[in-house]
């Protein structure tokens, strides 16, 4: 296996040159770009980072939608050895400050807009805040001096090819090559470190594990900053030599355009996609045949949204996926003889050299069958966090391990049972409750399209259930009704005890519901 990027890019240009890699888009429409293509573009990219002082170990952000230019910068800065920070072109003051000076980012490339932002006058006001960026390039920026077709550079010239030659070859497995800070679901968001070999390493299990080939075409929705994009699709398909098509976004209508005008075998999504791509209103008239593979995965994925897309994907087998950024991607994931009640229950099986056990809130590794924090250690692991040695401590562990924050339990033929994040669990009564159970259930009511849960303070029972609720489009439902339909099917502590009714739900860049910002929001509750 290849265990640097540029390596890899390479070995997939020399075979498979000529093959469509990338479908994207661009200012001036469809873009098709070939593995030989991006060898060569990103190759300009790292000749002009050098010629503007970036080198080895150097951090350049990255902000921009899923498009061609930013796996450009991505492939040219590892070519050198430089290091990439991961950014979401929505972050805005708090997010970018404490990315961009935590990081120590000298090059920041990132969009000139994003909506109806100006992100040339927003750096024109916020550089004084991120002292150590020298330089901003804007992505489709107009000024000559700024925008970002300065960058590449001809690579031609014999000493800089020699250069760009040594520079590349420096670069090892253990090579970081990018910081992607977590999605702060709970909290502040770290910087993971991922390596050459760390993203590899993930990338190429789940190849083995879901068995793809250079005949596949995944959809790219996904964002290119979170391991879901990066990894589980853009350094998958690039092992396998298959196709992506490149979304800049999401949108649930952009996402069925691409399936059926490309021809898509592997869908990867995480819930919330799913549940607005089955409830558009194209879907029952989109050419959906060609999919093979219909993976969902980033956060709880519950029995009724599962048997919703194997009724409507009905060629295609549903797998489960579990990762995170700490470990570069997937590490669990459905086997694939897994039904659809299988599929529902469990996160799936280890991937191929990915070794999981449970431990208790000791650190002891729990017996068989006995509820746990899940830990897994493997190929896909990052090298801790940056320059954040107590908090790399915590989370990386002697060993290899790995711990996740989530509890789980391990059947005996390797499946995992995922019970909820260990910082989400509440204690109501003295009784340990994890939310998503309880979002299980509710999820099956007809009226209910999303829901997530949190503990909140109680002056007697210490901590009750409250739980956020988007109904169905013309639907409607009451907390009475909710609170019956769950004090039917769960025991009594378990039931919620607020409900709040909201018109949406707040999601982190990679499309997980954002606990951290209901829990700081306080809600309009309508108690049970």
């Amino acid at each position: 296996m290849m265990t640097t990027l540029p390596g890899a890019l390479r070995a997939a240009a020399e075979s498979h040159g000529e093959k469509v890699f990338l479908h994207c888009q661009s200012e001036s429409g469809p873009v098709a770009v070939t593995f030989g293509d991006l060898a060569e573009r990103s190759r300009a990219v790292a000749a002009g980072l050098l010629g503007r002082g970036i080198g080895p170990g150097d951090r350049i952000a990255l902000a921009a939608p899923n498009q061609a230019e930013w796996l450009d910068v991505f492939f040219g800065a590892t070519r050198i050895g430089a290091v990439v920070v991961s950014l979401n072109v929505r972050y805005r003051e708090r997010e970018l400050g404490h990315m961009l000076n935590q990081s120590g980012a000298r090059l920041v490339i990132t969009s000139a807009m994003a909506g109806d932002t100006d992100l040339a006058a927003f750096y024109a006001g916020f550089r004084d805040q991120v002292p150590g960026v020298e330089q901003v390039l804007f992505l489709g920026g107009q000024e000559p001096e700024t925008g970002y077709q300065v960058l590449p550079a001809d690579p031609g010239d014999p000493a800089l090819a020699a250069r760009l030659d040594d520079l590349e070859a420096a670069v090892t497995a253990a090579s970081p090559a990018m910081i992607l800070y977590t999605s702060g679901t709970t909290g502040t968001p770290k910087g993971a470190v991922l390596t050459h070999g760390s993203l590899l390493g993930a990338a190429a299990a789940q190849v083995a594990h879901l068995a793809t080939t250079s005949d596949d075409v995944y959809v790219g929705v996904l964002p290119l900053n979170h391991v879901g994009g990066i990894t589980c699709t853009v350094a998958a398909a690039l092992l396998s030599c298959s196709t992506v098509a490149l979304e800049p976004a999401f949108s649930p209508r952009g996402m069925l355009a691409a399936i059926a005008a490309h021809r898509v075998t592997v869908v990867p999504g995480v819930p919330t996609m799913w549940t607005l791509m089955l409830a558009d209103e194209t879907f029952a008239a989109t050419d959906t045949g060609s999919v093979r593979l219909a993976v969902i995965g980033g956060s709880n994925a519950d029995p009724t949204l599962c048997a919703a897309i194997t009724r409507a994907f009905p060629a295609a087998r549903l797998r489960n996926l579990y990762g995170l950024s700490e470990v570069s991607g997937a590490c669990v994931i459905s086997a694939a003889d897994d039904d659809l009640d299988t599929v529902s229950r469990s996160i799936g099986v280890p991937l191929p050299g990915i070794r999981t056990r449970v431990a208790d809130l000791a650190g002891v590794p729990a017996a068989p069958g006995q509820e746990g924090e899940l830990q897994v250690a493997g190929p896909g692991t990052a090298a801790g966090y940056w320059e954040m040695p107590a908090e790399s401590a915590e989370t990386f562990l002697p060993g290899g391990w790995v711990a996740t924050g989530d509890m789980a339990v391990l059947e005996p033929d390797g499946h995992v049972i995922l019970r909820g994040r260990r910082k989400e669990m509440f204690v109501q009564g003295g009784y340990n409750v994890y939310p998503v159970e309880v979002e299980n259930l509710l999820a099956a009511h007809p009226a209910v399209a999303m829901v997530a849960g949190i503990g909140v303070p109680d002056p007697v029972l210490g901590e009750v259930g409250r739980y956020y609720v988007v109904t169905r489009a013309g639907q409607s439902v009451t907390a009475a009704e909710l609170t019956e339909f769950c004090r039917a099917r769960l025991a009594d502590y378990k039931v919620p005890r607020q409900f709040v009714f909201a018109s949406d739900l707040p999601m982190t860049p990679a499309g997980k519901i954002a606990k951290a910002a209901l829990r700081e929001s306080p809600g309009s509750a309508a108690a049970s």
